[in-house]
Protein backbone atom coordinates (compact mmCIF):
# COMPACT_ATOMS: atom_id res chain seq x y z
CA UNK A 1 0.00 0.00 0.00
CA UNK A 2 0.97 3.60 -0.42
CA UNK A 3 2.73 5.26 2.48
CA UNK A 4 4.17 8.39 0.80
CA UNK A 5 1.31 10.38 2.23
CA UNK A 6 2.44 13.99 1.94
CA UNK A 7 3.54 14.03 -1.68
CA UNK A 8 0.63 11.95 -2.92
CA UNK A 9 -1.96 14.04 -1.10
CA UNK A 10 -0.71 17.21 -2.81
CA UNK A 11 -2.88 19.00 -5.38
CA UNK A 12 -2.65 18.12 -9.06
CA UNK A 13 -0.84 21.30 -9.98
CA UNK A 14 2.05 20.28 -7.69
CA UNK A 15 2.76 17.11 -9.68
CA UNK A 16 5.82 17.87 -11.81
CA UNK A 17 6.74 16.54 -15.21
CA UNK A 18 8.77 13.37 -14.89
CA UNK A 19 12.44 14.40 -14.67
CA UNK A 20 14.85 12.47 -16.90
CA UNK A 21 16.93 11.65 -13.79
CA UNK A 22 14.31 9.19 -12.59
CA UNK A 23 13.21 7.71 -15.89
CA UNK A 24 12.71 3.93 -15.57
CA UNK A 25 15.73 2.94 -17.68
CA UNK A 26 18.05 4.95 -15.41
CA UNK A 27 16.85 3.57 -12.08
CA UNK A 28 19.22 1.36 -10.08
CA UNK A 29 18.87 -2.42 -10.27
CA UNK A 30 17.40 -2.30 -6.77
CA UNK A 31 16.31 0.38 -4.33
CA UNK A 32 17.10 -1.87 -1.37
CA UNK A 33 19.30 -0.82 1.51
CA UNK A 34 22.59 -2.70 1.02
CA UNK A 35 25.51 -3.53 3.27
CA UNK A 36 27.80 -0.50 3.41
CA UNK A 37 24.99 2.01 2.82
CA UNK A 38 24.52 4.72 5.49
CA UNK A 39 22.72 3.23 8.48
CA UNK A 40 20.76 6.31 9.48
CA UNK A 41 18.34 5.69 12.36
CA UNK A 42 18.27 1.94 11.79
CA UNK A 43 19.34 -0.47 14.47
CA UNK A 44 19.83 -4.17 13.97
CA UNK A 45 19.06 -7.35 15.91
CA UNK A 46 20.09 -10.87 14.93
CA UNK A 47 17.39 -13.42 15.71
CA UNK A 48 19.11 -16.54 14.37
CA UNK A 49 17.40 -19.14 12.20
CA UNK A 50 13.66 -18.80 11.57
CA UNK A 51 11.66 -21.99 10.83
CA UNK A 52 9.05 -21.40 8.12
CA UNK A 53 5.62 -22.89 7.55
CA UNK A 54 6.91 -24.46 4.33
CA UNK A 55 9.27 -26.65 6.35
CA UNK A 56 12.33 -24.66 5.28
CA UNK A 57 14.49 -22.72 7.70
CA UNK A 58 15.75 -19.23 6.88
CA UNK A 59 19.23 -18.97 8.41
CA UNK A 60 20.88 -16.03 10.14
CA UNK A 61 17.93 -13.63 10.10
CA UNK A 62 18.55 -10.00 10.99
CA UNK A 63 15.82 -7.47 11.78
CA UNK A 64 16.28 -3.75 11.16
CA UNK A 65 14.23 -1.46 13.38
CA UNK A 66 13.84 2.02 14.78
CA UNK A 67 12.54 3.10 18.17
CA UNK A 68 11.35 6.23 19.98
CA UNK A 69 10.77 6.95 23.65
CA UNK A 70 12.12 5.06 26.67
CA UNK A 71 11.32 1.55 27.83
CA UNK A 72 10.05 1.67 31.40
CA UNK A 73 11.88 -0.25 34.17
CA UNK A 74 8.91 -2.63 34.29
CA UNK A 75 9.05 -3.05 30.49
CA UNK A 76 5.30 -2.51 30.32
CA UNK A 77 5.04 0.49 27.97
CA UNK A 78 6.25 -0.99 24.67
CA UNK A 79 4.14 -0.42 21.55
CA UNK A 80 4.90 -2.36 18.37
CA UNK A 81 4.05 -0.53 15.13
CA UNK A 82 3.94 -2.72 12.02
CA UNK A 83 4.15 -1.27 8.54
CA UNK A 84 2.25 -1.86 5.32
CA UNK A 85 3.51 -3.54 2.14
CA UNK A 86 5.95 -0.88 0.95
CA UNK A 87 6.73 0.71 4.30
CA UNK A 88 9.71 0.15 6.57
CA UNK A 89 10.96 1.01 10.03
CA UNK A 90 11.16 4.76 9.36
CA UNK A 91 7.88 5.75 10.99
CA UNK A 92 9.01 9.30 11.76
CA UNK A 93 12.00 11.41 10.84
CA UNK A 94 13.22 13.24 7.75
CA UNK A 95 14.30 11.88 4.40
CA UNK A 96 17.96 12.04 3.49
CA UNK A 97 20.92 10.02 2.28
CA UNK A 98 20.19 7.41 4.95
CA UNK A 99 16.42 7.18 4.43
CA UNK A 100 14.96 7.56 0.93
CA UNK A 101 11.70 9.06 2.21
CA UNK A 102 10.44 10.79 5.32
CA UNK A 103 8.62 8.91 8.05
CA UNK A 104 5.28 7.42 7.06
CA UNK A 105 3.23 8.23 10.24
CA UNK A 106 4.63 11.49 11.66
CA UNK A 107 1.18 12.81 12.53
CA UNK A 108 0.33 9.80 14.70
CA UNK A 109 3.60 8.74 16.36
CA UNK A 110 5.55 11.31 18.34
CA UNK A 111 5.60 13.50 21.48
CA UNK A 112 2.05 14.42 22.47
CA UNK A 113 0.49 12.59 19.53
CA UNK A 114 -1.92 9.65 19.58
CA UNK A 115 0.94 7.21 20.06
CA UNK A 116 2.76 9.47 22.48
CA UNK A 117 6.49 8.77 22.57
CA UNK A 118 6.72 10.66 25.87
CA UNK A 119 4.65 7.84 27.37
CA UNK A 120 5.22 4.83 25.14
CA UNK A 121 8.36 3.06 23.95
CA UNK A 122 7.56 2.66 20.26
CA UNK A 123 9.33 -0.01 18.21
CA UNK A 124 8.98 -0.40 14.44
CA UNK A 125 10.76 -3.29 12.67
CA UNK A 126 11.20 -3.73 8.94
CA UNK A 127 9.31 -6.89 7.98
CA UNK A 128 11.02 -10.19 7.14
CA UNK A 129 11.45 -10.28 3.37
CA UNK A 130 11.67 -6.49 3.22
CA UNK A 131 14.41 -4.43 1.67
CA UNK A 132 15.40 -1.77 4.20
CA UNK A 133 17.80 -3.67 6.43
CA UNK A 134 15.87 -6.79 7.46
CA UNK A 135 16.82 -10.09 5.82
CA UNK A 136 15.19 -10.27 2.40
CA UNK A 137 15.91 -11.23 -1.21
CA UNK A 138 18.47 -8.41 -1.64
CA UNK A 139 20.40 -9.56 1.46
CA UNK A 140 23.46 -11.75 1.23
CA UNK A 141 22.81 -15.47 1.69
CA UNK A 142 25.34 -17.66 3.55
CA UNK A 143 27.31 -18.03 0.29
CA UNK A 144 27.74 -14.20 0.25
CA UNK A 145 25.61 -13.85 -2.88
CA UNK A 146 22.23 -12.14 -2.81
CA UNK A 147 19.35 -14.48 -2.07
CA UNK A 148 17.48 -13.23 -5.13
CA UNK A 149 15.08 -15.86 -6.51
CA UNK A 150 16.39 -18.41 -3.99
CA UNK A 151 14.68 -16.57 -1.16
CA UNK A 152 11.98 -18.82 0.30
CA UNK A 153 8.24 -18.28 0.15
CA UNK A 154 7.00 -16.50 3.27
CA UNK A 155 3.60 -16.34 4.94
CA UNK A 156 2.25 -13.68 7.26
CA UNK A 157 2.71 -16.20 10.07
CA UNK A 158 6.38 -16.65 9.17
CA UNK A 159 6.89 -12.91 9.40
CA UNK A 160 5.22 -12.81 12.81
CA UNK A 161 7.44 -15.68 13.98
CA UNK A 162 10.44 -13.48 13.12
CA UNK A 163 8.84 -10.53 14.95
CA UNK A 164 8.29 -12.68 18.04
CA UNK A 165 11.95 -13.69 17.98
CA UNK A 166 12.85 -10.01 17.59
CA UNK A 167 10.77 -9.09 20.66
CA UNK A 168 12.52 -11.77 22.69
CA UNK A 169 15.90 -10.37 21.71
CA UNK A 170 14.75 -6.95 22.93
CA UNK A 171 13.64 -8.50 26.20
CA UNK A 172 10.00 -7.52 25.72
CA UNK A 173 7.63 -10.28 26.85
CA UNK A 174 4.38 -8.35 26.48
CA UNK A 175 3.49 -5.34 24.36
CA UNK A 176 1.08 -2.75 25.70
CA UNK A 177 -0.20 -2.54 22.13
CA UNK A 178 0.49 -3.94 18.68
CA UNK A 179 -0.71 -1.60 15.93
CA UNK A 180 -0.66 -1.87 12.16
CA UNK A 181 -2.47 -1.04 8.95
CA UNK A 182 -3.01 -3.03 5.75
CA UNK A 183 -0.34 -5.76 5.68
CA UNK A 184 0.75 -4.58 9.13
CA UNK A 185 -2.79 -5.24 10.40
CA UNK A 186 -2.54 -8.80 9.09
CA UNK A 187 0.51 -9.19 11.31
CA UNK A 188 -1.40 -7.67 14.23
CA UNK A 189 -4.13 -10.30 13.95
CA UNK A 190 -1.55 -13.09 13.85
CA UNK A 191 0.21 -11.68 16.90
CA UNK A 192 -3.04 -11.68 18.89
CA UNK A 193 -3.94 -15.23 17.82
CA UNK A 194 -0.47 -16.83 17.92
CA UNK A 195 0.77 -15.21 21.13
CA UNK A 196 -2.26 -13.86 23.04
CA UNK A 197 -0.25 -13.63 26.26
CA UNK A 198 2.20 -11.23 24.58
CA UNK A 199 -0.38 -8.60 23.55
CA UNK A 200 -2.47 -6.35 25.80
CA UNK A 201 -4.15 -4.27 23.06
CA UNK A 202 -4.34 -4.45 19.29
CA UNK A 203 -5.31 -2.05 16.50
CA UNK A 204 -6.35 -3.59 13.19
CA UNK A 205 -6.52 -0.84 10.57
CA UNK A 206 -7.88 -1.41 7.06
CA UNK A 207 -7.31 -5.15 6.63
CA UNK A 208 -9.48 -8.27 6.29
CA UNK A 209 -9.38 -11.55 8.21
CA UNK A 210 -8.39 -13.31 4.98
CA UNK A 211 -7.26 -12.06 1.58
CA UNK A 212 -10.09 -12.48 -0.93
CA UNK A 213 -9.96 -13.88 -4.46
CA UNK A 214 -10.54 -10.38 -5.83
CA UNK A 215 -7.60 -8.98 -3.87
CA UNK A 216 -5.36 -11.87 -4.89
CA UNK A 217 -6.34 -11.28 -8.52
CA UNK A 218 -5.32 -7.61 -8.34
CA UNK A 219 -2.05 -8.64 -6.70
CA UNK A 220 -1.42 -11.28 -9.36
CA UNK A 221 -1.47 -8.67 -12.13
CA UNK A 222 1.15 -6.63 -10.25
CA UNK A 223 3.36 -9.69 -9.77
CA UNK A 224 3.17 -10.49 -13.47
CA UNK A 225 4.10 -6.89 -14.35
CA UNK A 226 7.37 -7.34 -12.46
CA UNK A 227 8.14 -10.81 -13.81
CA UNK A 228 7.37 -9.78 -17.40
CA UNK A 229 10.12 -7.15 -17.37
CA UNK A 230 13.00 -8.56 -19.44
CA UNK A 231 15.45 -7.04 -16.95
CA UNK A 232 13.94 -9.16 -14.14
CA UNK A 233 16.12 -12.08 -15.32
CA UNK A 234 14.19 -14.54 -13.21
CA UNK A 235 15.03 -12.50 -10.12
CA UNK A 236 18.82 -12.63 -10.61
CA UNK A 237 19.35 -8.97 -11.56
CA UNK A 238 21.55 -7.59 -8.76
CA UNK A 239 24.78 -7.92 -10.71
CA UNK A 240 23.41 -7.52 -14.22
CA UNK A 241 26.21 -6.59 -16.66
CA UNK A 242 24.39 -3.45 -17.77
CA UNK A 243 23.40 -2.51 -14.21
CA UNK A 244 19.76 -2.52 -15.24
CA UNK A 245 17.05 -4.04 -13.04
CA UNK A 246 13.31 -4.57 -13.52
CA UNK A 247 12.48 -0.94 -12.84
CA UNK A 248 9.89 -0.72 -15.60
CA UNK A 249 7.98 -3.73 -14.32
CA UNK A 250 8.21 -2.59 -10.70
CA UNK A 251 7.05 0.92 -11.61
CA UNK A 252 4.11 -0.53 -13.51
CA UNK A 253 3.18 -2.71 -10.52
CA UNK A 254 3.25 0.39 -8.35
CA UNK A 255 0.97 2.27 -10.75
CA UNK A 256 -1.51 -0.60 -10.70
CA UNK A 257 -1.42 -0.74 -6.90
CA UNK A 258 -2.05 2.97 -6.52
CA UNK A 259 -5.33 2.62 -8.39
CA UNK A 260 -6.45 0.35 -5.54
CA UNK A 261 -5.08 2.57 -2.79
CA UNK A 262 -6.84 5.76 -3.88
CA UNK A 263 -10.36 6.42 -5.16
CA UNK A 264 -11.92 7.32 -8.49
CA UNK A 265 -13.53 10.36 -6.88
CA UNK A 266 -10.23 11.69 -5.57
CA UNK A 267 -8.45 11.24 -8.91
CA UNK A 268 -11.32 12.88 -10.79
CA UNK A 269 -11.40 15.79 -8.34
CA UNK A 270 -7.66 16.35 -8.40
CA UNK A 271 -6.94 15.86 -12.07
CA UNK A 272 -10.16 15.75 -14.10
CA UNK A 273 -8.95 15.80 -17.72
CA UNK A 274 -6.19 18.32 -17.12
CA UNK A 275 -3.18 18.16 -19.40
CA UNK A 276 0.36 18.14 -18.02
CA UNK A 277 1.86 20.41 -20.66
CA UNK A 278 0.68 23.27 -22.82
CA UNK A 279 0.51 21.07 -25.88
CA UNK A 280 -2.81 20.21 -27.48
CA UNK A 281 -3.87 16.75 -26.20
CA UNK A 282 -5.38 16.01 -29.62
CA UNK A 283 -2.12 16.83 -31.31
CA UNK A 284 0.04 14.55 -29.18
CA UNK A 285 3.30 15.38 -27.42
CA UNK A 286 1.94 15.68 -23.92
CA UNK A 287 0.26 13.65 -21.20
CA UNK A 288 -2.80 13.80 -19.03
CA UNK A 289 -1.86 15.00 -15.54
CA UNK A 290 -3.08 11.77 -13.95
CA UNK A 291 -0.75 9.77 -16.21
CA UNK A 292 2.23 11.88 -15.16
CA UNK A 293 1.18 11.49 -11.53
CA UNK A 294 1.24 7.70 -11.82
CA UNK A 295 4.50 7.76 -13.77
CA UNK A 296 6.24 10.00 -11.28
CA UNK A 297 5.34 7.93 -8.25
CA UNK A 298 5.81 4.59 -9.99
CA UNK A 299 9.29 5.50 -11.11
CA UNK A 300 10.24 7.09 -7.80
CA UNK A 301 9.19 3.85 -6.09
CA UNK A 302 11.96 1.98 -7.93
CA UNK A 303 14.53 4.19 -6.13
CA UNK A 304 13.52 2.89 -2.71
CA UNK A 305 12.25 -0.66 -3.18
CA UNK A 306 13.38 -4.04 -4.46
CA UNK A 307 11.45 -6.02 -7.06
CA UNK A 308 12.09 -9.40 -5.43
CA UNK A 309 10.93 -8.04 -2.08
CA UNK A 310 7.77 -6.76 -3.74
CA UNK A 311 7.05 -10.29 -4.96
CA UNK A 312 7.83 -11.94 -1.63
CA UNK A 313 5.75 -9.51 0.43
CA UNK A 314 2.79 -9.49 -1.96
CA UNK A 315 2.70 -13.29 -1.98
CA UNK A 316 2.84 -13.25 1.83
CA UNK A 317 -0.24 -11.00 1.82
CA UNK A 318 -1.95 -13.47 -0.50
CA UNK A 319 -1.30 -16.19 2.10
CA UNK A 320 -3.22 -14.27 4.79
CA UNK A 321 -6.07 -16.24 6.33
CA UNK A 322 -6.35 -16.24 10.11
CA UNK A 323 -8.73 -19.19 9.94
CA UNK A 324 -6.39 -21.48 8.03
CA UNK A 325 -5.77 -24.60 10.12
CA UNK A 326 -7.70 -23.10 13.05
CA UNK A 327 -11.25 -24.12 12.31
CA UNK A 328 -12.15 -20.99 10.38
CA UNK A 329 -12.08 -17.24 10.92
CA UNK A 330 -14.57 -17.15 13.78
CA UNK A 331 -12.73 -19.81 15.78
CA UNK A 332 -9.40 -18.07 15.21
CA UNK A 333 -10.63 -14.63 16.26
CA UNK A 334 -12.25 -16.12 19.36
CA UNK A 335 -8.74 -16.86 20.64
CA UNK A 336 -7.91 -13.17 20.91
CA UNK A 337 -7.59 -11.93 24.49
CA UNK A 338 -6.43 -8.36 23.79
CA UNK A 339 -8.56 -5.24 23.95
CA UNK A 340 -9.19 -4.58 20.27
CA UNK A 341 -9.75 -1.70 17.87
CA UNK A 342 -10.91 -2.44 14.32
CA UNK A 343 -10.90 0.51 11.90
CA UNK A 344 -11.93 0.74 8.27
CA UNK A 345 -12.36 3.41 5.60
CA UNK A 346 -15.68 3.95 3.86
CA UNK A 347 -14.03 4.56 0.47
CA UNK A 348 -11.49 1.70 0.63
CA UNK A 349 -11.71 -0.31 -2.59
CA UNK A 350 -8.67 -2.50 -1.82
CA UNK A 351 -9.77 -3.87 1.57
CA UNK A 352 -13.44 -2.83 1.76
CA UNK A 353 -15.36 -2.32 4.99
CA UNK A 354 -16.96 -5.76 4.73
CA UNK A 355 -13.67 -7.24 5.92
CA UNK A 356 -13.43 -4.98 8.97
CA UNK A 357 -17.09 -5.55 9.81
CA UNK A 358 -16.49 -9.29 9.87
CA UNK A 359 -13.53 -8.92 12.21
CA UNK A 360 -15.23 -6.46 14.56
CA UNK A 361 -18.34 -8.63 14.87
CA UNK A 362 -16.22 -11.61 15.93
CA UNK A 363 -13.77 -9.81 18.24
CA UNK A 364 -14.38 -10.87 21.85
CA UNK A 365 -12.94 -7.70 23.46
CA UNK A 366 -13.58 -4.80 21.08
CA UNK A 367 -13.37 -1.36 22.69
CA UNK A 368 -15.94 -0.07 20.18
CA UNK A 369 -18.44 -2.92 20.28
CA UNK A 370 -19.43 -5.18 17.38
CA UNK A 371 -18.90 -2.57 14.66
CA UNK A 372 -15.63 -1.14 13.36
CA UNK A 373 -14.67 2.50 13.67
CA UNK A 374 -15.39 3.91 10.21
CA UNK A 375 -13.30 6.76 8.86
CA UNK A 376 -15.02 8.78 6.15
CA UNK A 377 -12.43 9.89 3.63
CA UNK A 378 -11.90 10.61 -0.05
CA UNK A 379 -8.47 8.97 0.07
CA UNK A 380 -9.53 5.33 0.01
CA UNK A 381 -7.24 2.70 1.48
CA UNK A 382 -4.49 5.24 2.13
CA UNK A 383 -6.73 7.17 4.51
CA UNK A 384 -5.33 5.39 7.55
CA UNK A 385 -2.02 7.10 6.75
CA UNK A 386 -3.54 10.47 5.94
CA UNK A 387 -6.53 11.07 8.22
CA UNK A 388 -4.44 11.67 11.35
CA UNK A 389 -7.20 13.21 13.45
CA UNK A 390 -9.75 10.45 12.97
CA UNK A 391 -7.23 7.61 13.23
CA UNK A 392 -5.49 9.27 16.16
CA UNK A 393 -8.74 9.67 18.10
CA UNK A 394 -9.49 5.96 17.73
CA UNK A 395 -5.98 4.99 18.81
CA UNK A 396 -6.16 7.26 21.85
CA UNK A 397 -9.34 5.45 22.92
CA UNK A 398 -7.64 2.09 22.56
CA UNK A 399 -4.50 3.12 24.43
CA UNK A 400 -6.61 4.48 27.27
CA UNK A 401 -8.44 1.16 27.66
Amino acid sequence: MDWQRTAEASPARAVPDLPPAIAPNRAPATGAWREGDPVGDRRFVSVGDVPLESGETLPGVRIAYESWGELSPARDNAVLVLHALTGDSHVRGPAGPRHPTGGWWPGVVGPGLAIDTDRWFVVAPNVLGGCQGTTGPASLAPDLVEWGPRFPFLTIRDQVAAQLAFARELGIERFAAVIGGSMGAMHVLEWAITAPQAVERIAVLAAPAATSADQIAHNAVQLEAVRADAAFRGGAYYDAPDGDGPSRGLALARRLAMLNYRTAGELDERFARSWQSGLDPLGGGGRFAVESYLDFHGNRFTRRFDANSYLVLTEAMNSHDVGRGRGGVAAALARIEAASLVLGIDSDRYFPLTGQREIAALMPHSVHGPDPVVVSSEYGHDAFLIEDDAVGEALRTLLAA
